[in-house]
């Protein structure tokens, strides 16, 4: 999701203008050009949305915030927070793998599969022995089908899940495919089942909690969840957003090139430079960059640009360039392609309505 700070917009609603202006002192913000990752530790009871205000009005006027992977108001942990031109690998980050410690409540269900919902005891509901959990959770590693929950994110003719939820319709979404490594027993005290599971992107844990406690014949759902890790951000890094100020925030920003540290890399000297910053593609050096994506560095070592090797592997297109505007050449040049929405010129941002009273569930993954 990504948001811009006051100034964007005048049909925003009150409180998003209100949310959206510097705090008194912040004048000028974060300098253009200078794009980041914060990782927040976002509390319970915190919407996704709210955390990622409180950056809104500490980086100032016109600079551009996002995050990757939405939490829940009951879960807390691991919130990256893209700054800038940064924003443009949202998608890299959602992709890596996640850690989640969650406490199941067995012998109950509930609406939402989680606390927050309408919840219904089991009457006289069988306490499981700790080897049955062990059975119940293991068809449940690997790659598998997974039920997301009817309230989530997800859209069903159009319409967004949660939605025809609340409005009292039966939502039944199709399984999808997701990848989840492992999950272990970590504490078993009736009824609270302690879990710690490392999954990929799009894994509902509250769809797991479901899955097994129906497996126990019990019921189940979230009371806890923590997620303590996005790829290499974990949670003993992570900073409280309630106490950020626009002195501290800059250096708290991490560099770019951390959301694609697993990436072949290309060190772009000037000519390079100028050419990705125009959007031109580069010819294939060296084995590493024989094919998918490359991170393309700047002489500094920073991220310039994210690189595709197209085709047989001739040539390498820029396709999501961070680039500050004032190190790029005025205008195009000849023979430059078309400018897309990744190619370093202002792309749309996502005008969101207000958070709703009643947030809703996450949307893909918890």
């Amino acid at each position: 999701m990504l948001f811009e700070s006051a100034g964007t917009s005048q049909a925003r609603a009150g409180d998003r203008e209100a949310a959206s202006r510097p705090e008194p002192g912040v004048d000028k913000g974060l300098r253009p050009g200078e794009p980041g990752l914060l990782v927040v530790d976002k509390p319970r009871g915190m919407t996704s949305r709210a955390a990622v205000d409180r950056v809104v009005r500490l980086v100032g006027r016109g600079t551009r915030v996002g995050h990757a992977g939405t939490l829940d108001p009951l879960a807390s942990g691991v919130l990256v927070v893209l700054v800038g031109a940064a924003t443009r690998l949202v998608e890299e980050v959602q992709r890596m793998p996640k850690t989640y410690r969650t406490v199941v409540r067995l012998g109950a269900r509930s609406d939402t599969l989680d606390a927050d919902g309408r919840i219904e005891p089991v009457a006289d509901p069988r306490r499981p022995e700790p080897a049955e959990i062990a059975r119940a959770v293991a068809p449940l590693i690997g790659e598998v089908d997974q039920v997301p929950p009817g309230f989530s994110a997800l859209k069903v003719g159009g319409r967004r899940a949660y939605d025809l939820a609340r409005a009292g319709q039966h939502v039944e979404l199709a399984p999808r495919r997701v990848r989840i490594d492992r999950i272990d027993v970590v504490r078993y005290d009736w009824p609270e089942l302690e879990l710690e599971i490392d999954c990929g992107a799009g894994t509902y844990i509250r769809s797991i909690a479901r899955d097994v406690g129906e497996a126990l014949g019990c019921g189940g759902l979230v009371d806890v969840l923590v997620r303590t890790r996005i790829g290499a951000f974990r949670i003993e890094d992570a900073v409280d957003p309630s106490r950020l100020t626009a002195e501290s925030l800059p250096g708290l920003l991490r560099p770019p090139i951390e959301a694609v540290a697993g990436l072949p890399r290309r060190v772009l000297d000037a000519g390079e430079m100028a050419a990705v910053a125009s959007g031109r593609r580069l010819p294939v050096c060296g084995a590493a960059e024989a094919g998918g994506p490359v991170a393309l560095i700047d002489p500094r070592g920073r991220l310039a640009a994210l690189g595709e090797v197209e085709g047989s592997g001739g040539w390498i297109q820029p396709r999501k360039v961070l680039l500050a505007a004032e190190a790029r050449p005025a205008g195009r040049l000849e023979g430059d392609p078309p400018a897309g929405p990744n190619s370093g010129t202002a792309t749309r941002v996502e005008d969101l309505p207000p958070t709703p009273v009643s947030p809703p569930p996450a949307g893909p993954g918890e």
